[in-house]
């Protein structure tokens, strides 16, 4: 089998990445042969925790915003449509304009169609348009679909007529680990994301000006190529001693002691499905306060705090949380329980097993059953 649309094995980029790397071992150990397809230069090639059975090929593409998604897919495609794999787990809507090379080659595909790419704010006209066009192709072409969410299962539903596999991400229980230097327990206010505009960074921003000046506050992440975001944060920091920047953490075990760690995590991720940074900050048991979508409702029930986007409110339950260290110990011990009870890589990674099988099954079914039709015809005709 093979995977397509992500930057490669094993990388740290973002969840689809973190999926790969707890996948591709999984599906290795139980006898899969399995490769990633990737980008140069992406990949941390001397990971020490890296399956040498896992292969990996890089392919060429485009880097920008835009196109690259595109280019990669496309150049991954016909690479795989020479090497032919039994099924392709393909990430990404943007690579359905691909599927059809991979059906008219008899390659069944397993697509991720990850959020509502069509919906995010931080896309122009002509991607959202470009996403949308991707879905419908992937409705049209892919074989059988990955949900993340049952909200997102329901918008297929409703909006193509599809159904298919839920299977949400995964979180690891990294165990007791020491709090980042200069960091006390519970002491600070976290938030960890993309700096884009659906993400509530701009409403964040403001709502720590109306925090108390001795209350840490760390951030974590930026836009990745600079931009109006990444300069209110820079702002923000020079302006309040009590604020840190630290851009992107490529230490796993730094970013997974300073959500273990927080007497806040704030999730202000408003579009998508199951968001993988949500479901680790709870594994990690992170006290949450979450902004208030159907999504993050799916995923916290009752173990997080939800809130409207505007600065003030967000403000409020922030202080109320960080004030409160009994609420703040079961707030954590409830992100834990839900997180083991439905969040685990093991049932995740079974999960992508299972929807493979399927996949590939359903293939080998439909080509045999053509190939039936097709004896029973000739057999006619010579009568």
């Amino acid at each position: 089998m093979a995977v397509i649309g992500t930057r490669g094995y094993p990388s740290y980029y973002g969840g689809f990445e973190t999926a790969v790397r707890r996948l591709a071992p999984y599906l290795a150990d139980a006898g899969w042969d399995v490769t990633v397809y990737g980008r140069p230069g992406a990949t941390k090639t001397d990971d020490p925790s890296r399956d040498m059975r896992v292969r990996t090929h890089n392919t060429i593409g485009i880097e920008s915003k835009s196109l690259s998604t595109l280019s990669f897919g496309l150049s991954s495609v016909l690479h795989a449509c020479l090497k032919k794999p039994d099924v392709v787990l393909v990430m990404n809507v943007a690579n359905g304009f691909w599927l059809p090379l991979l059906k008219l080659r008899g390659i069944p595909t397993l697509v991720n169609v990850d959020g509502i790419e069509w919906e995010r704010a931080k896309w122009g006209r002509l991607a959202k348009a470009l996403f949308r066009a991707g879905a419908r192709a992937t409705a049209r072409w892919g074989s059988r679909m990955i949900y993340d969410a049952e909200a997102i299962a329901k918008r297929w539903e409703d909006e193509f007529g599809l159904d298919g596999f839920v299977i949400p991400y995964g979180g690891d229980d990294p165990g007791v680990l020491e709090p980042v230097e200069g960091l006390k327990p519970r002491s600070y206010v976290l938030l960890v994301a993309r700096f884009v505009p659906e993400n509530s960074v701009r409403e964040f921003i403001e709502s720590v000006r109306l925090l108390p000046k001795n209350m840490p506050v760390v951030i974590v992440g930026s836009s990745g190529h600079g931009g109006e975001l990444d300069d209110a944060v820079e702002q923000l920091a020079r302006d309040l001693s009590n604020v840190r920047w630290l851009g992107h953490v490529n230490d796993h075990e730094k970013l997974l002691a300073l959500w273990q760690h927080s007497g806040v995590y704030f999730h202000g991720h408003s579009v998508g499905g199951t968001n993988p940074a949500l479901v680790q900050a709870m594994a990690c048991g992170a006290p949450v306060v979450a902004r208030d979508t159907i999504y993050n409702r799916e995923v916290l029930q009752t173990a997080g705090c939800f809130v409207e986007p505007v600065p003030s409110s967000i403000a409020s339950a922030i202080r109320d949380v960080m004030g409160d260290t009994a609420r703040q110990t079961e707030m954590s011990a409830a992100s834990r329980t839900r997180a083991a009870a439905a969040y685990t890589w093991f049932d995740v990674c079974k999960s992508y097993e299972r929807a493979l099988e399927i996949t590939r099954s359903e293939q080998t079914r439909q080509r045999d059953s053509k190939f039936a039709v097709a004896a029973q015809r000739t057999e006619q005709e010579q009568k």
